[in-house]
């Protein structure tokens, strides 16, 4: 047990680590070739903004300048008619999009950031699964 909850990442999560620990897949939660776009009822063509590669899509989210590995995520129909944008929004490999819950996302933020576990993540665009894993760290 911690010293102190300063010590502890988790001691803002409603999860605790044991929720997260081992590995978990994500189905169908990347941007693949499969993923919706919207289609211009007048021509039954869909807008040039909204065309895109999952090549372009993990080369977006790759160039994103942060510390946290970021993926490739579907953009709603709704926001790509509203603000003519492209199919994909690139975010945290542990983003509650992709993990299904903001308790699951603060759980694999505060592993991530801990020295106590390695947190590895593998994207598969072809399929849209998303696997995390997380493991407990044997400390010196």
């Amino acid at each position: 047990m911690p010293e102190n909850l300063d010590d502890d990442p988790f001691h803002d999560c409603e999860l605790d680590p044991e929720a997260i620990l081992g590995t978990h897949t994500f189905e169908d939660v990347l941007f693949t070739d499969e993923t919706e776009t919207p289609v211009n009822v007048l021509t039954g063509e869909t807008p040039a903004h909204s065309q895109a590669t999952v090549e372009e899509a993990k080369e977006f989210a790759a160039s994103i300048d942060t510390e946290t590995p970021q993926i490739a995520l579907p953009a709603s129909v709704e926001s790509q008619v509203a603000t003519q944008s492209k199919p994909y929004t690139a975010a945290a490999f542990f983003h509650f999009k992709a993990t299904g819950s903001l308790e699951h996302h603060r759980a694999y933020h505060a592993a991530y950031e801990a020295d106590a576990f390695a947190v590895d993540f593998e994207a598969d665009y072809e399929s849209g699964d998303l696997t995390i894993t997380v493991e407990r760290v044997d400390e010196p």
